[in-house]
This record gives C-alpha cells, structure tokens and sequence, in this order.
C-alpha cells in the first residue's frame, strides 16, 4: 500500500511538471473557419477570427495559421496568395486526397492549397471542386438560382455538412504533411466543431495530435447556426467515429458538432452574458436546449466577449476622404467636424437617388444634417429584431417629423418588402432602406449617423454595437446577451424588454440625448474610452490564451491518465 501512495505521488508530481511545462507554451496556434477578414465574410466572425488572429501573431515568438476554404468568389492571387508547394516533391504543388465516404461507397476529393502570409498570419485556403462551386459563404445566390433554378437564393448549401468536413480534415492532414503539431487549434462555430473528436477519436489522427488542445468557440448557438445533420448513417461514413459516438450526441435526433465538441474540448461562447443565459435561463429554448444539455454532461461554457482593433476603423476611408473625416475622441479639439461632414456627405447622396455598388436604393432623404439620423446595419431576421424595429419605426416616424432613418441591410424574405413599403406612403423622404451590403458604404452609415438601432431579440455579443462606438454613433440596444456591454446612460442607451413598447421609449430617449449636446458627446466619449480600456484585442486576446492553456493543460490531463492510469 506504502509503495501504492508513492508511484501515486510520482505520477501526481510528474503530471504537474508535464503541464508546466507544456502547458505554458502556447506557441503553435491554428484556427480553421468559414470567414476571415476581408476574404471571404457573412458577418463579424470575418473581424473576430481576423483580429484575434493578428492580436496573437504580433507576438514574435508565436506562430499561428488560419485554414479556411478558397470559395469560388475569391480571386486567390489578387490577395498575394500562390500555391502550397509539397515539401516531399520538388517543384509540385501540394495535392492530397481526402477521404470523404459516403455510406454505400468510397469517396475521395483532391484538394490543393494556397497560402499567403498577412499581417504575420499564415493564412492557407483549401482549393477543392466543393468550394470553387460556391458564390457565397453559407448560401446560394441570385447568381445561383440563375444556373440552377432549385439553388434558392438565400437559402443553404445542400452540402454543407461535407463542406465543412472537407474544411476539417484537408486541415488536419495539411499539418501532419507540414510536420505542424499545434499546441492548439482554434475550432470557428458549429463549421469546425467536430474536429475534436476527428483526433481523438481516428486512429490516423490520434496518436499525432495526443499532445494538442482543442478550443471551440461558438459565435451563434441560434437555430440554423449548429450545422447538424439528420442523416446518420451519412454522418457516421463520412467522419469516420465511431457509430456510439454519433448516437451519443444527438439534439433533437441530429448529430450536433456543438455536442460531441463537449466532450472534447473547451467550449467557449463570445461573451460572458450569454454563456449564462444559454445554460441558467429560458432563452435557451432558442438554441433548442443546447446549453442546458452541454450543463447536464457537466460542460460548462466559458464566455469571453469579443474584442475589436479601433485603428481598423479610425482608418476607414469616409466619403473618399481620410481619418480627418472621421470622430476620433483621441484629438485635442471636441469639434466633431468630422462627425459631421461625414452625416452630411452621406444625407447629399441619399438625397440625390446615388447609385452604391451590389446595393439597391429604396426611399430618400432629405439633404439636413440637423436632423436626427437614426440607422441600421445588419442582417434583417427576426433573430435581429428587424420586424419590430418595423412595428415602432411606423409610429416613432409619424410622431417624431424631424427624424429621419436608414436601413442597410438583407434578408431575402417579406422583411425585404416591408422595408420597402416603409420608405413610401407617410414616410417618403425620411426613410431610406439600402438592400444589400458594402462594407464601404456601412463605414459611411457608422459614420453619419446619430444613433444605431440594435434590437435583437438575442445577441451572442454584438460588434455593430462596437463599430458604431467607434463613429461617434450612439448605440441603442436591447440588454441581452452580449449587449450587456453598453451600460445606459453612459456608452449608449439600454432597454431591458423585448418589445414594441420598450423600444419606442428607448428611441424616444434618444431624441432627448439629441437636443441635449453636452450629454450627447459625453456619451460618445465615453463609449470608446470603454472599448479603449476594456475591449481592444491585445487585453482580450489574453483571456483566450488563457483558454487555450486551459485546453491543452486538459489535454495533456487525460494523456498523462491514459498512460500511468488515476
């Protein structure tokens, strides 16, 4: 027994020096994701994955590659991309075969990639026949449908659990070929999540990647945002686990990535609120119960709220023009010339029927940038609160004649024609609704606005709410989930019910900060001298590093269990 209690103290001992050790040295870091900066985007995961990824890279002793797939919209070599060279065969680009089973035969894709290294990340893109078929991130397009009828417009790939298997496994087998054993890898949204039980759990993967830890991140835990799959039997051949582990880990009688990524990984959603809300409140019940069956298995989601990089926005070019354009707090003079040359530019080509790239224009305004400008910029779902932002906009409009609203943004559905309803009738020449999307445009909607509407009925973490901060334009936002973070009355205005009613009142609110100047700029000031304190990427980047020890340390737990036993 004597003997016992040392080998155990010993194992104890070495346990501690091993995660010491190795724990500490987060050195290696890949990520894999749909979206990534100016490349290929559907929404902020493009700026999370991007920034951060930049955030970690300005560290000289850090390596860190982002994998995601080369769409069939993206001009490789336009962003200084070339092709992998195989490290085996001289003067070959790099082709591999992936294995992508289906249940009656064998399947295998060949993939190549591309590489580039931007701002100190090594950025690869996987070049697969699934991926060059698409002209867009996650759904078809009008371009599409017009191939092929049955690609509806707006709505998901058919493939989609094979793109982002594909995405997972040319990953792995790209490290191994490189000889990479990351000391973690970065897992975007449900796209990635199964990857963690891909190296676990295959014996190709398992015995390569046993000193690695994995870190799943879950942007959206919403309806449609889990990329789960009905079709077992498809899923099982084309991941290779286990059939156990595919029935273990259903939701709803689909096999959800979230769900098997728990038992894998550290699991973190983008703000501490809404970690909290998924696993302690009923607003669960719009994930379909994913954090509170996370909770039952004893998996806790951690929560760390996004952060944003001001300069990306303090250089953004404004109506042709430079920084001078914009509102910067860090200057001397408290003028906001620039905030309001920017309203004024914009409201002169509203005002004038102007013409936007890939954006249609319904409605006008009137050329007068004393009047309120209140704006939009999102996706336009229910998710968004964008029917009742619809529901108020009809009565707040009517009574408040001065105020004038722009919408930029789209949906694909009846909210599209309601918007376009809104900015006729009793409402022609103060509402402008501009379908469809520019990131240089949405600059200049940040930038002329007063206030930005953000009336989501859940919001994982919010970066509109951030940029529009940062264009001295005055979040007003319903408090969940991540939104949280604009404490009212003094970075922006809060309303705490999701309804009609409490968002009349909010913007009514607003009216009264309006004619209220001294209070108006305090607010402004005050928002991104927050975002300045708290929210920039190289203060929260270090609460990821902290996960990332947090999963590997984990990792190398169960190692050390699995060879000398509890």
């Amino acid at each position: 027994m004597h003997l016992f209690r040392v080998v155990q103290k010993t194992v104890r001992e070495g346990r501690k020096k091993v995660m010491a050790e190795r724990g500490e040295q987060m050195k290696k870091i890949w990520m894999l994701s749909r979206e990534y900066g100016e490349i290929a985007g559907a929404g902020g995961v493009k700026d999370v994955v991007c920034q951060l990824a930049e955030a970690l890279a300005r560290w000289s002793g850090r390596s860190v590659h982002v994998v995601l797939p080369l769409y069939g919209f993206i001009n490789a070599e336009k962003h200084g991309f070339k092709p992998l060279p195989d490290p085996f065969c001289h003067g070959r680009e790099l082709c591999l075969q992936i294995e992508m089973n289906e249940p009656d035969r064998y399947v295998a894709e060949e993939v190549r990639y591309y590489k580039h290294v931007m701002n100190k990340v090594h950025v690869y893109l996987v070049d697969a026949e699934r991926y060059r078929q698409k002209t867009d991130v996650y759904t078809y397009s009008e371009e599409d449908e017009n191939k092929i009828p049955w690609q509806k417009r707006a709505t998901g790939h058919h493939d989609y659990f094979a793109m982002n298997l594909l995405l997972q496994k040319a990953a792995l087998e790209l490290m191994i070929v490189l000889g990479e054993k990351p000391d973690i890898i970065h897992c975007h949204d449900g796209h990635t999540a199964v990857l963690p039980a891909l190296i676990r759990e295959n014996a190709g993967y398992r015995s390569y990647f046993r000193e690695t830890g994995c870190l799943v991140t879950i942007h959206n835990a919403g309806y449609g945002y889990h990329q789960e799959i009905f079709d077992i039997p498809y899923a099982v051949s084309i991941t290779a686990l286990p059939l156990h582990i595919i029935e273990d880990n259903q939701l709803d009688k689909k096999f959800d990535p979230f769900l098997v990524a728990g038992n894998y990984a550290i699991v973190n959603t983008v703000s501490e609120n809404y970690a909290r809300e998924l696993q302690e409140t009923e607003s669960d019940r719009l994930t379909g119960w994913l954090g509170h069956e996370l909770l039952k298995r004893n998996v806790v989601l951690e929560g760390v709220t996004n952060g944003i990089e001001p300069s990306s926005f303090k250089s953004a070019m404004i109506a042709g023009d430079d920084r001078s354009m914009l509102f910067d707090p860090g200057v001397g003079e408290d003028t906001l010339a620039g905030k309001t040359r920017c309203k004024e530019s914009l409201l002169e080509q509203l005002a004038e029927d102007a013409l936007f790239p890939n954006v249609r224009c319904f409605g006008r305004l009137e050329n007068n940038a004393l009047k309120p400008l209140f704006t939009f910029i999102g996706r336009l779902s229910e998710q968004k609160g964008v029917d009742i932002l619809i529901e108020v906009l009809e009565v707040f409009l009517a009574r408040n004649p001065r105020v004038q609203m722009v919408v930029l943004g789209t949906g694909g559905s009846d909210i599209d024609d309601r918007l376009i309803q809104l900015t006729g009738d009793r409402l022609q020449g103060r509402m402008c609704f501009l379908q469809g999307y520019s990131t240089d445009l949405a600059n200049k909607v940040f930038a002329a606005g007063d206030f930005f509407v953000v009336p989501s009925r859940y919001e994982p973490c919010g970066l509109t709410d951030f940029i529009a901060q940062l264009f001295g334009n005055i979040p007003v936002v319903h408090s969940v989930g991540g939104l949280v973070k604009v404490i009212d009355g003094m970075t922006g205005l809060a309303y705490k019910e999701d309804s009609p009613d409490d968002l009349l009142r909010a913007l009514e609110r607003a009216l009264a900060v309006y004619d209220d100047q001294e209070l108006k700029r305090k607010i402004q000031f005050q928002a991104v001298k927050e975002i300045e304190d708290n929210y920039t990427w190289s203060k929260v980047k270090e609460k990821y590093l902290d996960l990332y020890k947090k999963a590997r340390n984990s990792q190398l737990c169960r190692d050390i269990v699995g060879m000398h036993g509890k």
